[in-house]
């Protein structure tokens, strides 16, 4: 079937005026204004009244914490005290919470215009072994394409770390289910759906052990390695003070400086950091609402791209951003680089950081970009709310009044968002169950 997605009222694609056409789960053609396909088409959609994006893309994710939001006893924290204050709450997650935790996350993110989602699961109390199974299995049925990070913590409180003993997991059980996760799940081809990252949780959580033998795992397996990396100054002091240097000459020490690795936050970086990061092609995800949040500070995004590092979004876990929306998080980028970096930051930047910014950062070269021979990944977005009217700039208004949902979502060339809802998910049983799961937790 070849599909017509015809005269869009924007698109953010050169020379595609008159829209793109799509067959099976690729664009095939670019369409000029005024002008028709070249080939033959089997339908048409009417783009007419729809801004057209690629696929949103969002490089780090805790879909738990959507159980854990505004938690009282958390609020007003920064990040050290913050995780000592909910890591008891989450040793308490059970399969059916992290089932609905991840279906409303992911839920959240599709109906935000996110086609690929990147997760970092790192708490496995008992019970809890085969969290990643149950991601990917929730990611399936949603038909979300998904990076999913097998997170890991080996170093508790009585180590000199931050997390109690019964959410970690001795190195040889991390590693044993990293390399399961890999053979069972990962597929490394064009277009692939489910894709794993091995991810050590953070300097302060993680033994130098699971860091060397995950940084050699997937090197073996030519998978990606994702962190949390110089997210505040705590981080950075208790670097100095445990392991004698600053947390990125510690990645580096471990084998993770390279263009395998992508890390989270990445705040914290002098001039000579920077440097090393685009020598070592290694990515970021930048996590503005949760950097807030927490009081981290504000990632050096201008700096890092004029230096040759790639740069992403992330919405971060949802007790940090308290939210799951990464057009949400385009707009909240925009203001908070703008606010750090001036005017020269403008709304195509943020566009493009949670496009083909995050699809160069996981290395994959066929998303984020609407062009001939790309996966169709497409999100399109109406201008008919208040806060649209009176726009002019119809990409600007996305960014600058704030779009927060899209009306459609094709995800490899297959509609997952229709009319702003996503067809087979009750949602209103999903909040029910969700809320249900979240009081259990809080309760307990």
């Amino acid at each position: 079937m070849k599909i017509w997605l015809k005269n869009p009222l924007s698109i953010l694609a050169e020379n595609a005026g008159g829209g793109i056409l799509v067959e099976g789960n690729c664009i095939i053609e670019l369409v000029p204004s005024g002008r028709q396909p070249s080939a033959e088409y089997d339908s048409v959609v009417d783009a007419s009244q729809h801004v057209v994006l690629p696929g949103l893309i969002n490089l780090h994710h805790h879909f738990y914490q959507t159980l854990t939001r505004v938690y009282p006893q958390a609020l007003n924290k920064e990040l050290f005290p913050w995780l000592k204050t909910l890591y008891p709450l989450w040793a308490g997650l059970t399969p059916e919470a992290l089932r609905v935790g991840t279906r409303l996350a992911l839920a959240e993110l599709l109906l935000s215009g996110c086609t690929t989602a990147s997760d970092h699961h790192y708490v496995f109390p008992s019970g809890l072994e085969n969290a990643i199974d149950f991601q990917i299995d929730e990611a399936k049925n949603l038909g979300i394409r998904v990076v999913l990070c097998r997170g890991s913590m080996d170093c508790s409180e009585k180590d000199g770390g931050l997390p109690p003993d019964s959410v970690v997991q001795t190195c040889d059980e991390i590693l044993a289910d990293s390399e399961r996760l890999i053979q069972q799940y990962h597929n490394s081809e064009e277009g692939a759906m489910t894709q794993i990252a091995l991810a050590p949780c953070s300097p302060f959580s993680v033994s130098e052990t699971v860091m060397r033998e995950s940084a050699k795992l997937a090197k073996t397996h030519q998978v990606l390695l994702h962190t949390h990396l110089a997210e505040t100054e705590d981080e950075n002091s208790f670097c100095l003070e445990t392991i004698g240097s600053r947390p990125l000459d510690y990645l580096e020490q471990v084998g993770w400086l390279d263009n395998q690795t992508w890390l989270a936050h990445g705040i914290h970086f002098t001039d000579e950091e920077i440097q090393k990061l685009a020598a070592a092609k290694t990515g970021i995800s930048h996590c503005p609402s949760s950097n807030m949040v927490l009081s981290s500070g504000i990632c050096r995004v201008p700096d890092l791209e004029k230096a040759g590092v790639e740069v992403g979004l992330g919405v971060d876990g949802s007790a940090s951003n308290d939210s799951s929306n990464l057009m949400q998080e385009v707009r909240q980028a925009f203001l908070l680089q703008r606010l750090q970096s001036g005017s020269q930051v403008t709304h195509i930047d943020a566009l493009r950081w949670a496009t083909s910014g995050g699809a160069n950062v996981l290395g994959r070269a066929e998303l984020g970009r609407i062009a001939v021979g790309m996966q169709a990944d497409l999100a399109l977005f109406k201008l008919d709310e208040l806060r649209f009217s009176g726009y002019g700039d119809p990409l600007a208004a996305l960014v600058i009044c704030g779009a927060h949902q899209a009306d459609s979502v094709m995800v490899a060339g297959k509609w997952i968002v229709e009319d702003g809802q996503i067809p087979g998910l009750d949602l209103k049983q999903l909040k029910l169950d969700h809320h249900r799961e979240a009081k259990r937790l809080q309760q307990k």
